[in-house]
Protein backbone atom coordinates (compact mmCIF):
# COMPACT_ATOMS: atom_id res chain seq x y z
CA UNK A 1 0.00 0.00 0.00
CA UNK A 2 1.31 3.38 -1.03
CA UNK A 3 1.16 6.82 1.38
CA UNK A 4 -1.43 8.08 -1.56
CA UNK A 5 -3.56 4.90 -0.98
CA UNK A 6 -3.96 5.12 3.34
CA UNK A 7 -7.88 6.15 4.13
CA UNK A 8 -7.86 6.98 7.31
CA UNK A 9 -4.04 7.41 8.39
CA UNK A 10 -1.61 10.47 7.63
CA UNK A 11 1.32 9.36 5.53
CA UNK A 12 4.73 9.37 7.49
CA UNK A 13 2.41 9.10 10.46
CA UNK A 14 4.87 7.57 12.96
CA UNK A 15 3.73 3.90 14.16
CA UNK A 16 3.33 5.12 18.37
CA UNK A 17 0.55 7.40 16.90
CA UNK A 18 -2.46 7.36 19.01
CA UNK A 19 -5.99 5.21 17.87
CA UNK A 20 -8.14 7.78 16.01
CA UNK A 21 -11.08 6.73 18.94
CA UNK A 22 -8.43 8.00 21.51
CA UNK A 23 -8.20 11.74 19.52
CA UNK A 24 -4.21 13.24 18.19
CA UNK A 25 -1.25 13.64 20.22
CA UNK A 26 -0.37 16.99 21.91
CA UNK A 27 2.47 16.97 19.77
CA UNK A 28 0.77 16.42 16.60
CA UNK A 29 -1.57 19.73 16.81
CA UNK A 30 -0.53 23.42 15.81
CA UNK A 31 -2.44 25.71 19.14
CA UNK A 32 -1.60 28.80 16.93
CA UNK A 33 -4.56 27.36 14.65
CA UNK A 34 -6.56 26.23 16.54
CA UNK A 35 -6.48 29.56 18.87
CA UNK A 36 -6.65 31.79 15.12
CA UNK A 37 -9.98 29.87 14.47
CA UNK A 38 -11.14 30.62 18.30
CA UNK A 39 -10.67 33.94 17.81
CA UNK A 40 -12.79 34.19 14.70
CA UNK A 41 -15.72 32.20 16.40
CA UNK A 42 -15.68 34.30 19.07
CA UNK A 43 -17.69 36.78 16.51
CA UNK A 44 -21.26 35.92 16.60
CA UNK A 45 -24.72 37.76 15.74
CA UNK A 46 -25.18 39.04 18.77
CA UNK A 47 -21.69 40.59 18.99
CA UNK A 48 -20.55 41.27 15.66
CA UNK A 49 -17.89 44.22 16.96
CA UNK A 50 -15.57 43.57 20.00
CA UNK A 51 -12.58 44.79 21.18
CA UNK A 52 -9.24 43.41 21.68
CA UNK A 53 -10.22 42.58 25.31
CA UNK A 54 -13.68 41.14 24.39
CA UNK A 55 -12.02 38.77 22.09
CA UNK A 56 -9.45 38.04 24.44
CA UNK A 57 -12.17 36.85 27.05
CA UNK A 58 -13.98 35.02 24.83
CA UNK A 59 -11.42 33.37 23.60
CA UNK A 60 -9.86 32.43 26.50
CA UNK A 61 -6.37 34.09 25.43
CA UNK A 62 -4.17 37.06 27.12
CA UNK A 63 -5.02 40.38 25.21
CA UNK A 64 -1.42 40.76 24.35
CA UNK A 65 -2.15 37.45 22.37
CA UNK A 66 -5.69 38.37 21.23
CA UNK A 67 -3.77 41.35 20.08
CA UNK A 68 -1.61 39.78 17.97
CA UNK A 69 -4.57 37.08 16.58
CA UNK A 70 -6.45 40.01 15.50
CA UNK A 71 -3.34 42.04 13.49
CA UNK A 72 -2.47 38.64 11.46
CA UNK A 73 -5.86 37.81 10.89
CA UNK A 74 -6.82 41.70 9.36
CA UNK A 75 -3.74 41.19 7.55
CA UNK A 76 -5.21 38.02 6.11
CA UNK A 77 -8.40 40.18 5.12
CA UNK A 78 -10.40 37.74 7.67
CA UNK A 79 -10.67 40.68 10.02
CA UNK A 80 -11.55 44.33 9.37
CA UNK A 81 -10.21 47.02 12.14
CA UNK A 82 -11.89 50.52 13.11
CA UNK A 83 -10.79 52.83 15.90
CA UNK A 84 -10.70 50.26 19.05
CA UNK A 85 -13.26 47.16 17.26
CA UNK A 86 -12.95 44.50 15.11
CA UNK A 87 -15.48 42.63 13.35
CA UNK A 88 -15.32 39.90 10.46
CA UNK A 89 -15.23 40.51 6.26
CA UNK A 90 -17.18 38.71 3.99
CA UNK A 91 -13.80 36.71 3.24
CA UNK A 92 -14.29 34.43 6.47
CA UNK A 93 -17.48 33.32 3.73
CA UNK A 94 -14.68 31.55 1.80
CA UNK A 95 -13.98 29.03 5.01
CA UNK A 96 -17.80 28.15 5.19
CA UNK A 97 -18.15 28.28 1.10
CA UNK A 98 -15.01 25.32 0.70
CA UNK A 99 -17.42 23.34 2.97
CA UNK A 100 -20.40 23.68 0.83
CA UNK A 101 -18.44 22.86 -2.26
CA UNK A 102 -16.22 20.24 -1.09
CA UNK A 103 -18.28 18.12 0.92
CA UNK A 104 -20.18 15.22 -0.50
CA UNK A 105 -23.17 15.49 1.35
CA UNK A 106 -24.56 18.73 0.38
CA UNK A 107 -24.05 18.05 -3.45
CA UNK A 108 -25.82 14.48 -2.72
CA UNK A 109 -29.02 15.58 -1.02
CA UNK A 110 -29.69 18.98 -2.83
CA UNK A 111 -30.87 17.68 -5.75
CA UNK A 112 -33.64 15.64 -3.98
CA UNK A 113 -34.30 18.58 -1.80
CA UNK A 114 -35.06 20.32 -5.01
CA UNK A 115 -37.35 17.60 -5.63
CA UNK A 116 -39.25 17.43 -2.29
CA UNK A 117 -40.02 20.91 -2.15
CA UNK A 118 -41.78 21.70 -5.45
CA UNK A 119 -43.69 18.89 -5.15
CA UNK A 120 -44.57 19.66 -1.81
CA UNK A 121 -44.62 23.61 -2.75
CA UNK A 122 -42.89 24.08 0.62
CA UNK A 123 -39.37 24.34 2.02
CA UNK A 124 -37.23 21.62 2.66
CA UNK A 125 -33.45 21.73 4.44
CA UNK A 126 -31.29 19.86 5.52
CA UNK A 127 -28.59 20.03 8.96
CA UNK A 128 -26.43 18.36 11.22
CA UNK A 129 -25.59 18.07 14.45
CA UNK A 130 -22.47 20.01 15.48
CA UNK A 131 -22.49 20.30 19.23
CA UNK A 132 -25.69 21.59 20.27
CA UNK A 133 -26.61 23.54 17.01
CA UNK A 134 -28.40 22.08 13.99
CA UNK A 135 -26.37 23.57 11.18
CA UNK A 136 -27.94 23.68 7.56
CA UNK A 137 -25.99 22.09 4.81
CA UNK A 138 -28.62 22.43 2.03
CA UNK A 139 -31.82 24.32 1.50
CA UNK A 140 -34.62 24.60 -0.73
CA UNK A 141 -37.80 27.22 -0.38
CA UNK A 142 -39.71 26.41 -3.47
CA UNK A 143 -40.82 29.98 -3.45
CA UNK A 144 -41.88 29.97 0.02
CA UNK A 145 -40.45 32.58 2.58
CA UNK A 146 -40.78 30.73 5.42
CA UNK A 147 -37.66 31.41 7.40
CA UNK A 148 -34.18 33.23 8.00
CA UNK A 149 -32.77 30.17 9.34
CA UNK A 150 -33.44 27.96 6.56
CA UNK A 151 -30.32 28.52 4.48
CA UNK A 152 -27.05 26.95 4.58
CA UNK A 153 -24.51 28.26 6.85
CA UNK A 154 -27.23 29.39 9.59
CA UNK A 155 -27.02 27.88 13.14
CA UNK A 156 -29.94 27.39 15.48
CA UNK A 157 -30.59 25.84 18.78
CA UNK A 158 -31.11 21.72 18.19
CA UNK A 159 -33.46 21.30 21.49
CA UNK A 160 -36.01 23.18 19.36
CA UNK A 161 -35.94 22.24 15.93
CA UNK A 162 -37.80 18.73 14.29
CA UNK A 163 -33.95 18.16 12.62
CA UNK A 164 -32.42 18.74 15.98
CA UNK A 165 -34.46 16.25 17.79
CA UNK A 166 -33.72 13.59 15.46
CA UNK A 167 -30.31 13.96 15.27
CA UNK A 168 -30.67 13.57 19.40
CA UNK A 169 -32.44 10.90 19.47
CA UNK A 170 -29.99 9.17 16.85
CA UNK A 171 -27.41 9.74 19.71
CA UNK A 172 -26.61 6.80 22.57
CA UNK A 173 -28.51 7.70 25.76
CA UNK A 174 -25.47 8.87 27.81
CA UNK A 175 -24.65 11.32 25.35
CA UNK A 176 -28.71 12.63 24.81
CA UNK A 177 -28.22 12.60 28.86
CA UNK A 178 -25.21 14.57 29.01
CA UNK A 179 -26.60 17.19 26.34
CA UNK A 180 -29.66 17.42 28.95
CA UNK A 181 -27.32 17.95 31.80
CA UNK A 182 -25.50 20.97 30.13
CA UNK A 183 -28.38 22.57 28.47
CA UNK A 184 -29.74 26.58 29.52
CA UNK A 185 -33.21 26.17 28.28
CA UNK A 186 -34.98 29.49 27.61
CA UNK A 187 -37.96 29.81 26.10
CA UNK A 188 -37.26 31.12 22.63
CA UNK A 189 -41.19 31.24 21.81
CA UNK A 190 -44.40 30.59 24.12
CA UNK A 191 -44.42 27.08 22.53
CA UNK A 192 -40.60 26.22 23.22
CA UNK A 193 -40.73 23.36 25.65
CA UNK A 194 -38.02 23.96 28.84
CA UNK A 195 -38.76 21.60 31.01
CA UNK A 196 -36.18 18.64 30.45
CA UNK A 197 -38.27 16.34 31.39
CA UNK A 198 -40.42 16.84 29.38
CA UNK A 199 -38.15 17.30 26.30
CA UNK A 200 -36.41 13.81 27.23
CA UNK A 201 -40.34 12.96 26.38
CA UNK A 202 -39.99 14.19 23.13
CA UNK A 203 -36.55 13.03 22.05
CA UNK A 204 -37.53 9.45 23.13
CA UNK A 205 -40.98 9.40 21.17
CA UNK A 206 -38.96 10.56 18.05
CA UNK A 207 -36.74 8.02 18.53
CA UNK A 208 -39.89 5.10 18.23
CA UNK A 209 -41.92 7.15 15.80
CA UNK A 210 -38.90 7.77 13.62
CA UNK A 211 -39.62 11.31 12.93
CA UNK A 212 -39.70 14.48 14.56
CA UNK A 213 -42.85 17.36 14.84
CA UNK A 214 -41.91 20.84 16.03
CA UNK A 215 -44.73 23.29 15.93
CA UNK A 216 -43.55 27.14 16.66
CA UNK A 217 -40.63 26.50 19.39
CA UNK A 218 -38.18 28.13 17.47
CA UNK A 219 -39.94 30.89 15.25
CA UNK A 220 -43.76 32.21 15.24
CA UNK A 221 -45.42 30.84 12.38
CA UNK A 222 -42.85 28.13 11.76
CA UNK A 223 -43.75 24.15 11.64
CA UNK A 224 -41.54 21.46 10.79
CA UNK A 225 -41.63 17.52 10.71
CA UNK A 226 -38.10 16.06 9.87
CA UNK A 227 -36.60 12.56 9.60
CA UNK A 228 -33.20 10.99 9.68
CA UNK A 229 -30.85 10.40 6.83
CA UNK A 230 -29.04 7.25 7.14
CA UNK A 231 -25.86 5.78 5.31
CA UNK A 232 -25.65 2.18 4.22
CA UNK A 233 -24.21 1.14 7.39
CA UNK A 234 -27.42 2.54 9.33
CA UNK A 235 -25.47 5.35 11.12
CA UNK A 236 -27.28 8.74 10.99
CA UNK A 237 -25.34 11.53 9.52
CA UNK A 238 -27.75 13.91 8.47
CA UNK A 239 -31.50 15.00 8.88
CA UNK A 240 -34.12 16.41 6.20
CA UNK A 241 -37.46 18.21 7.18
CA UNK A 242 -40.36 20.23 5.66
CA UNK A 243 -41.40 23.62 6.98
CA UNK A 244 -44.40 25.28 6.47
CA UNK A 245 -46.02 28.74 7.67
CA UNK A 246 -48.62 27.64 10.33
CA UNK A 247 -51.23 29.62 7.94
CA UNK A 248 -51.18 27.44 5.48
CA UNK A 249 -51.03 24.43 7.16
CA UNK A 250 -52.52 23.01 10.38
CA UNK A 251 -49.94 20.94 12.57
CA UNK A 252 -52.65 18.17 12.42
CA UNK A 253 -51.97 17.71 9.03
CA UNK A 254 -48.15 18.23 8.74
CA UNK A 255 -47.64 14.43 9.20
CA UNK A 256 -50.30 12.82 7.00
CA UNK A 257 -48.86 15.83 4.00
CA UNK A 258 -45.24 15.63 4.14
CA UNK A 259 -44.11 12.36 6.16
CA UNK A 260 -45.21 10.22 2.65
CA UNK A 261 -42.76 12.37 0.56
CA UNK A 262 -39.61 12.37 3.11
CA UNK A 263 -39.61 8.53 3.78
CA UNK A 264 -39.53 8.55 0.10
CA UNK A 265 -36.35 10.61 0.30
CA UNK A 266 -34.95 9.18 3.39
CA UNK A 267 -34.78 5.72 1.42
CA UNK A 268 -33.65 7.14 -1.95
CA UNK A 269 -30.60 8.99 -0.01
CA UNK A 270 -29.73 6.04 2.38
CA UNK A 271 -28.44 4.24 -0.68
CA UNK A 272 -26.20 7.21 -1.93
CA UNK A 273 -25.02 8.41 1.98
Amino acid sequence: MTKDSLPDTFAGEPSGAAPEDEGPLKRDLIAGLEKGLQVIEAFDQERSRLTISEVAQRAGLTRAAARRYLITLTHLGYVRHEQKVFSLTPKVLRLGQSYLHSARLPRIVQPLLYRLAYSLEEASSAGVLDHDELVCVAAVSAGRLVSSTLQPGTRVPAFCTASGRVLLASLPQAQIEAFLARLQLEPITAHTIVNKERLLLEITRTRAQGYAVVDQELELGLRTIAVPLKNFRGETVAAVNVSVHAARMPVEDIVERCLPALLKVQVELTALL
